[in-house]
């Protein structure tokens, strides 16, 4: 390895030479106090910015062994450290030094989620953070002088203030390992529990702005309550008893009038999948990890997906049973939504009636009577629902605030009134009796055939011009693969562009497991056994540092909306 010394000469000597001679930076050095490995060096300066690590024993780092005593523990610390990171490069870093991406300091910046991911690793005998820099230039002559400020001034003082244990605050280290600890805990109960979700009294859940993740902190402000009925109690390692509603396996029907907070609970369940940071407000709103958003997608593709329980008899014989098209409908993108999560393992369904098809949800008694079952081929989900749950387990949450026929087949009702909710399950059975409903159902005997898929390998080609693989995420909702692009846009609990980066990888590498009578499912599974083994770095040699955690129902999504995608029927 060479030295901290070494790296200055170097700099001395290509200062003002052409870009490219920052390739001979290349390589570890000792910094004393911790390694600098320089893995890949951007070759111009409007080029994303050059992939560094630095590497830090753990006799200098000194983090105790209960703040990575559990794998739940272990990602939040890294979650943590990158946080730490992000706010000291911010502080330490002085600003553009040039042309393009000179001058910058870079790290996976998280949001109010605790994902595990590739920016920082801690382990018996190190401690590791991933990061990007702007190599400096003007124009495109180097500017060494610049670079070793970088190397020599910001960077020991970005690592000083945020990889050392000594120099963080212990009481917030603490306090974020121990709350993601304790919503693992509390989710790794649900089942036993024979719930599908958790919500604590105390919890804020409206947002900021649509667009923006933050707890309102201006306005009303109505901190969950729990209805009586629903209120359960559950102990957690750290935080002791916490009280808040249950939400039972079964059928959940969230009502109310608009703008009183319906949207935002099933928002905030939605969610629930993931570790929320301390003074989120969702700490401790927990929702089962096999649930699935569930929602209308007009003009998405499918391929091969039995949609015959909910869709058949289509004019001019057009199959259901292995249904494709190029431009879904609404309601045929949320049939095929539907048994495609369920194929993906998907074990509760949220669903939303404003981002539903409404011929989907309901054909009301007019309608029945106006256009006979014969004429229509759509058995609507009002008609399924109860199947599902009584025959595949598959539990729903639903808001709803304009169909009354719901009360029917719900196990419970929750009403939001202003931001409150109220549990009204009896007093919506005492309308249902009341005013009968008038509608026929549409069901048969029993839900329906499902069918196994299995994509065929020849259908992912990720190369584009010269480029065997070019893979990238454009954003949070897209993913370029090769010359197509996957549209992600419909898969609403996605929240951090490193997710998406890294299922695009993965798509890649699940092709290894496409063996031509292997199915998705067991292809997604084996990406995410992988993965636990090894890591995210599995999906690249390259020890990328923007990769975050993602579901293999979201996996799965992203492969069933790759247009080239080909697959057979078992």
């Amino acid at each position: 390895m060479r030295t901290a010394h070494d790296l200055r000469g170097i700099l001395q000597r290509i200062d003002g030479r052409g870009y490219k001679a920052y390739k001979d930076i290349k390589g570890e050095y000792d910094f004393a106090e911790f390694a600098l490995i320089i893995d890949h060096v951007q070759g111009d300066p409007f080029a994303d910015p050059s992939r560094v690590r630095v590497r830090l024993d753990q006799k200098i780092a000194r983090f105790h062994e209960d703040t990575r005593e559990s794998k739940s523990r272990e990602i939040a610390l890294r979650d943590f450290l990158t946080r730490r990171f992000f706010e000291a490069a911010r502080k330490f870093t002085k600003g553009n030094k040039g042309t393009g991406k000179s001058g910058v300091i870079l790290i996976d910046r998280p949001g109010q989620e605790i994902l595990e991911r590739t920016s920082a690793f801690v382990a018996d005998d190190y401690v590791e953070a991933r990061f990007v820099m702007g190599l400096p230039a003007f124009g495109r002559k180097i500017a060494g002088r610049h670079a070793e400020a970088m190397f020599f001034e910001e960077l020991p003082a970005i690592v000083k203030a945020s990889l050392l244990f000594a120099n963080l605050s212990r009481d917030d280290l603490y306090r974020h390992i121990e709350t993601a600890e304790d919503a693992d805990s509390l989710r790794n109960k649900l089942d036993e529990m024979g719930l599908v979700a958790f919500v604590a009294d105390g919890s804020i859940l409206p947002r900021a702005s649509g667009i923006n993740p933050l707890p309102m902190k201006e306005g009303t402000i109505i901190p969950f309550e729990t209805p009586e009925s629903l209120k359960v109690e559950i102990k957690l390692p750290n935080h002791g008893a916490i009280k808040g509603m249950g939400i039972p396996k079964g059928v959940t029907l969230i009502v109310g009038g608009g703008y009183h907070g319906k949207s935002t609970l099933l928002r905030a369940l939605e969610l629930g999948v993931y570790k929320h940071i301390p003074g989120d407000g969702r700490e401790y709103v927990v929702t089962n990890p096999a649930t699935m958003k569930i929602r209308a997608e007009d003009g998405r593709r499918i391929e091969k997906v039995n949609i015959s329980p909910f869709i058949n008899n289509l004019p001019f014989g057009k199959r259901t049973a292995d249904f494709s098209t190029d431009d879904a409908s609404g309601s045929t993108s949320q049939a095929a939504n539907i048994i495609e999560a369920m194929e993906a393992g998907g074990t509760v369904l949220l669903i939303d009636e404003d981002t539903s098809a409404t011929n989907f949800m309901i054909r009301d008694h007019r309608m029945q009577e106006l256009v006979s079952k014969d004429k229509e081929p759509i058995t609507p989900f009002i008609d399924k629902i109860r199947q599902l749950y009584r025959e595949r387990g598959i539990s729903t949450v639903l808001a709803i605030g304009g169909s009354g026929d719901y009360f029917d087949v719900a196990d419970r009702v929750i009403c939001m009134i202003e931001y409150r909710p109220f549990e009204v399950t009896e007093e919506a059975r005492k309308i249902a009796e009341k005013y009968s409903a008038e509608r026929t159902p549409e069901v048969g005997e029993s839900f329906g055939e499902s069918s196994e898929r299995i994509p065929l390998a020849k259908s992912f080609d990720p190369s584009r011009g010269k480029r065997e693989v070019k893979i990238s995420s454009k954003g949070l909702q897209s993913i370029a693969f090769g010359t197509h692009t996957i549209d992600m846009g419909a898969l609403e609990q996605l929240v951090d562009m490193s997710q998406t980066r890294a299922i695009g990888d993965a798509i890649h590498f699940a092709t290894g497991f496409m063996e031509g009578e292997t199915t998705l499912k067991t292809i997604v599974d084996a990406v995410l056994q992988k993965i636990e083994e090894k890591g995210l770095d599995v999906l690249d040699n390259s020890l990328v540092g923007n990769y975050a955690a993602f579901r293999g129902l979201e996996l799965a999504a992203a492969i069933n909306r790759l247009r080239t995608l080909k697959v057979k029927m078992r």
